[in-house]
């Protein structure tokens, strides 16, 4: 998190006037003794404290803080050149990048504005992050949080409803979620509201006011690229709780054209946004584990494993998720265990809904032991495999729909097959996949370059996502490119 943005009226002289007789001078410039942070300007702010009693929530669900001082610091720079062109100049903020592949940005009440490292790998230079920050503080300032936290207030009830009808657990959590997406979503004229804001501060600010309709156009074309061929969505991003529309693009570019002609307005500070991001982590973080193709590998819990081909594996933090052709699904995650007990009467333990008993049979795993049965629920039928190594459970749990056995347990059987120790050599050669900046040299073509981007094998489709490029555009000496590469 930048701790420490709380912006004040005070001008830093950085230089001052020499006389004739005075050919020298004395700094005068020291740190202030009593130095404004966050915490003392939001103390007696009832708003920073609904955003404070959520904070933690929010950090843990998306994996943690992100932390690299340059990147950071060029958040801070871009934010700090909104707060003085916002509606309320007084407003302090807590800027959290947020260590997370995905797509998306979101405000709480009291200023905590939330940034994944996911998008400000999509952006192509700082308008464009600006004008998805000077959208979130658009809602800090016109108060969104609070009246959104009313709503949800109101739906108390009904969520206890919901819990407590759905028999299933699994079932009632995922209904309350889905509530609560819905609930944390701001209403479409307070959306709008935001738009109009964020094209007004970034103009005021300096940048590319266009840059608003450039990133929505950019966020939904990443997210038909990683749909992929089987049209599936890309999980709970910036498009899920900001709806776009063409006509909200429309719209975005009309308020931009106050400022003057798309391509002649603004600043997109591509240059410094460059320097900021290289060597940004890109995609999977290490303590999350890697997803390489068909396989997902952990380095330190040293395993990995295997999907049929067809599959796409969705790394969440609390578990991994992988969906394949037939609506088939697997769920992989883990617990803590040292008892040692039988893990045959772990699985009949209670934790499986619709376990068939008779099925339940001890077995091995590459030599480490192991246990699996059948579950049937409404309609699916699912393989449940758990896996002993050390002082950890490992769980799969394959779904088919009812009445495809058999290829349940081929999509089983390969999960079990494949899942295995790491070598230690394996281990070290497993590296984080980062965004590095490289400059374009004589010869050099976007298909030329985008071979060697890594962790994908759709390289020149990405390639030209992550640089704003459409597929005629042809790269010049000297340009300055993302690509993805250890």
């Amino acid at each position: 998190m930048l701790r420490a943005i709380a912006l004040t009226g005070a001008c830093l002289l950085a230089s001052g006037c020499q006389s004739i007789l005075e050919q020298s001078y004395e700094p005068n410039i020291a740190p202030s003794t009593s130095p404004q942070i966050v915490d003392e300007v939001q103390k007696n702010d009832p708003r920073a404290e609904l955003g404070a009693r959520e904070h933690p929530r929010i950090v843990a669900s998306y994996g943690g803080e992100y932390h690299d001082l340059k990147t950071e610091q060029l958040v801070a720079r871009i934010t700090g050149a909104l707060t003085v062109v916002s509606e309320n100049p007084a407003q302090s903020y807590r800027i959290t990048i947020l260590n997370s592949p995905a797509i998306n940005a979101f405000a709480l009440p009291g200023g905590y504005v939330y940034v994944t490292r996911g998008l400000l790998a999509l952006a192509t230079d700082a308008s464009e992050v600006a004008a998805v920050l000077s959208h979130e503080m658009a809602h800090v300032t016109a108060n969104h949080g609070i009246e959104r936290q009313q709503r949800e207030e109101a739906a108390v009830i009904a969520s206890r409803v919901v819990s407590e009808v759905l028999s299933s657990e699994i079932a009632g959590k995922q209904a309350l979620a889905r509530s609560k997406l819905r609930l944390a979503a701001f209403s479409r004229n307070q959306e709008l509201q935001a738009d109009v804001i964020g094209v007004r501060m970034l103009g005021e600010a300096g940048y590319d006011p266009y840059a608003a309709a450039r990133f929505l156009d950019a966020m939904g074309a990443f997210q038909k690229f990683n749909a992929g061929a089987d049209g599936a969505g890309s999980g709970l991003d910036f498009l899920s709780s900001h709806p776009s529309t063409p006509q909200r693009v429309e719209l975005a570019r009309m308020h931009a054209r106050q400022f003057g002609m798309e391509g002649k307005a603004g600043d997109r500070g591509r240059d410094y946004f460059l320097a900021g991001i290289d060597g940004l982590l890109y995609g999977d973080s290490p303590q999350e584990g890697y997803v390489r193709g068909q396989s997902f590998l952990h380095g330190n819990l040293g395993i990995r494993f295997d999907t049929p081909p067809g599959f796409r594996i969705d790394n969440k933090v609390d578990a991994v998720m992988a969906t394949g052709p037939g609506d088939v699904a697997i769920r992989f995650d883990l617990v803590d265990d040292s008892s040692g007990g039988s893990l045959a009467a772990y699985i009949s333990s209670g934790w499986v809904t619709g376990l068939l008993p008779e099925t339940v049979r001890a077995a091995t795993v590459n030599g480490m032991p192991a246990a699996v049965a059948r579950a049937s629920a409404e309609r699916w039928d699912f393989d449940v495999t758990v896996v002993r190594n050390g002082p950890k459970i490992y769980r799969f749990l394959t779904a088919v729909p009812k009445g495809q056995d058999a290829l349940l347990k081929s999509t089983a059987e390969k999960l079990r097959a494949t899942f295995r120790r790491m070598s230690p050599s394996e281990i070290a050669s497993l590296k984080p996949l980062r965004i590095r900046v490289i400059e374009a040299k004589v010869g050099d073509t976007a298909a030329s370059i985008s071979q060697r981007m890594l962790g994908t094998d759709r390289k020149l489709d990405l390639f030209l996502l992550l640089n704003g490029l459409t597929p005629q555009a042809r790269v010049a000496p000297g340009d300055k490119l993302k690509i993805v590469a250890e």
